[in-house]
């Protein structure tokens, strides 16, 4: 019954009353449902509020929840959800200050726009984690003296936070004045931090250090999410490393205490602000995890970026290779990389030359959308692509989805199928076009049909009979907003698709509520979502009325 329910939860007509009723009886994940409704009335966000505790803190964040409806002492959690959103008002933030629950000053400490006199407790707080985290968001003036914390956590939340001067930072990175980056909580007494300068859920044991002892380094490793590409990971997203392309050794770190240091650099070469002359000497550095960084950087010197295209890492090279500050005699360069994944991060740089794109193109996997280099060609650009005798070239055009109809017409009709195939799904193809990309090859571009805007509920139909059927064309159909009733009841024989056309509002009502009776659950929880769901379906499906209390 819940699938049901959750449905229910996400169908737009449901009528006020029902989301009430529903509202009565919800469990968490329906509840999680309801707080994104965007007909949700405040009085019904009170409620849910009530009566699913979990869903307070979402309701916080989508703006359904305000301070007077809430007490920050029984719901701390709250408090922090609209803190952190600037709804909270000062006082919550200098009751939470004092706090007695490490977390709850933790939390504080991340939310923006913090009274000065917040911060100021919070940098005093007897945990090392807290002022971190207070560290990692402090304005410029407040960082700049942070940056000389006698501990390193601290200062490794300094060299993270973009507000810091660059100058501090330089200092940092340098390890110039006191002290010397070498604090370890266990040592000094204190207990350790919940993740010794790592993001939440990255927790090593205090004495472990992945380079030291062979194994791959923490993804993140004490940087903040979305700093530090796998150093060492093989699938080609994340530009890893290949079984062939293996990285050089990573040089012996002395344990927590010279890693705590690492980390500390680590977060500076990250950081934009630390200047570009303190970071270039470590384009050479021994370890690949302080060389990675500053391949992303666009302020670096081309005698930089000359030695990173040379780096044993492909991932280096890989990160590198989408940098748009990176000149011509290096892009050219990478261009030959013996990695595939280098040649492919290539390809997406809006900056790559044209000749070296389309030398890429025939080696290259690069993908089905626009590459951004072809999203800003010129008009003049994408007719020479479309020209070109090589069918792999003509599909870099294929993928825009604004070309001139007469451009559009000839990819269309190219004798290729995979050229054909990528312009199959774009708006502005006629029907006798579509019919005729369908006839010469079939089921290689027929789920591009069907995805097609313009095809219409004629051509869907007689695309929804093919045999043997296209699966990927016969969800393309269940979704589209040209379907007609007998090309979404042909939908229904398959598994996937019958859950795209259970949601479609212009199936017979009949069948939707046939669907949501079934012994399929995805596929009644898409049919009791339906906006074409019978209201008495709906009222059917629901619990009754809890009796009012005497």
């Amino acid at each position: 019954m819940n699938h049901l329910l959750r449905g229910l939860a996400a169908n737009e007509n449901l009528p006020p009353a029902l989301v009430d009723r529903l509202i009565a009886v919800a469990d968490e994940e329906t509840a999680d449902r309801l707080a994104v409704r965007s007909d949700l009335s405040h009085h019904q966000a009170v409620a849910l509020a009530g009566r699913v505790e979990e869903s307070a803190v979402r309701l916080a964040y989508e703006g359904r929840l305000t301070a007077a409806d809430i007490d920050p002492r029984a719901r701390p959690d709250v408090a922090l959800a609209l803190l952190d959103t600037g709804a909270g008002p000062a006082a919550w933030a200098r009751r939470l200050a004092a706090d007695p629950v490490v977390e709850h000053r933790e939390k504080l400490a991340a939310c923006p726009d913090l009274p000065p006199d917040v911060l100021d407790t919070l940098l005093t707080d007897p945990e090392t984690r807290v002022v971190a985290e207070a560290a990692l968001r402090a304005p410029a003036h407040v960082a700049a003296r942070l940056a000389a914390h006698p501990r390193t956590e601290v200062r490794r939340a300094v060299a993270a936070n973009d507000a810091t001067p660059p100058s501090a930072l330089a200092s940092l990175l340098n390890g110039d004045g006191p002290p010397a980056p070498h604090h370890c909580p266990a040592r000094e007494g204190e207990s350790p931090s919940r993740d010794h300068g790592l993001t939440p859920g990255h927790d090593p044991a205090p004495d472990h250090c992945p380079a030291r002892e062979g194994e791959p380094p923490s993804r993140d490793h004490g940087l903040t999410p979305g700093h530090d590409p796998a150093p060492d990971h093989v699938s080609a997203p994340d530009h890893g490393l290949t079984p062939d392309h293996g990285p050089a050794p990573e040089p012996f770190w002395d344990g927590l205490h010279t890693c705590a240091a690492h980390e500390l650099i680590r977060a500076a070469l990250h950081n934009p602000a630390t200047p570009a002359e303190a970071v270039t000497r470590f384009a050479d550095h021994p370890s690949r995890l302080l060389r990675w960084p500053l391949a992303a950087r666009r302020d670096l010197t081309p005698e930089a970026y000359e030695t990173l295209a040379r780096d044993p890492v492909p991932g280096i090279r890989a990160e590198l290779a989408e940098n748009p500050a990176i000149g011509d005699d290096v892009m050219r360069a990478l261009a030959d990389d013996a990695c595939h994944d280098v040649r492919r991060a290539l390809a997406g740089n809006p900056r790559v030359p044209f000749d070296v794109l389309t030398r890429l193109a025939g080696g290259t996997r690069t993908g089905t959308a626009p590459l951004p280099r072809i999203a800003s060609a010129s008009p003049a650009e994408i007719a020479a692509l479309a020209a070109s005798a090589d069918p792999a070239v003509r599909m870099l055009a294929a993928r825009r989805r604004d070309l001139p109809a007469g451009l559009l017409d000839a990819l269309a009709a190219d004798p290729d199928a995979k050229v054909a195939g990528a312009v199959a799904s774009h708006p502005g193809l006629a029907e006798p076009r579509l019919r005729d990309l369908a006839r010469r090859h079939g089921v290689q571009v027929i789920a591009g049909i069907a995805a097609n805007p313009d095809a219409t509920p004629a051509l869907l139909a007689e695309l929804v009979r093919r045999r043997p059927p296209a699966r990927k064309a016969l969800r393309a159909i269940a979704g589209h907003a040209n379907a007609t009733v007998p090309a979404l009841l042909a939908c229904l024989d398959d598994p996937e698709a019958r859950v795209v056309a259970a949601g479609h509002p212009a199936l017979p009502t009949q069948v939707i509520t046939a669907l949501v009776e079934g012994a399929d659950h995805r596929s009644a929880e898409a049919a009791a979502a339906n906006p074409s769901l019978p209201r008495a379906v709906m009222t059917e499906l629901l619990p009754p009325a809890p009796a009012p209390a005497v």
